[in-house]
């Protein structure tokens, strides 16, 4: 196995890692490699399948909006 070494961690972050490690049950060395792992070797994202789901829901919900309407919700949350 290699070793790392992480530098200039931020404390927001440092304490954030040890808390998912303890909620976790691992040491914040083994929950920084599960992380790392799953960032690198996660399952990809199924885009067809995910659209599929989109549209299921959109059906369901009866919700349509066109895409000047999504346009519009999007500057307006950007003010």
């Amino acid at each position: 196995m290699s070793t790392i070494t992480l530098k200039d961690v931020p404390p927001a972050t440092h304490e954030s890692l040890k808390r998912r490690a303890r909620a976790h049950g691992r040491s914040l060395n083994k929950e920084i490699v599960a992380m790392l792992d799953s960032m690198l070797h996660g399952a990809a994202i199924d885009a067809k399948a995910v659209g599929a789901r989109a549209r299921a829901v959109r059906e369901t919900m009866g919700v349509y909006l066109t895409q000047e309407e999504l346009s519009r919700l999007k500057d307006t949350g950007r003010q």
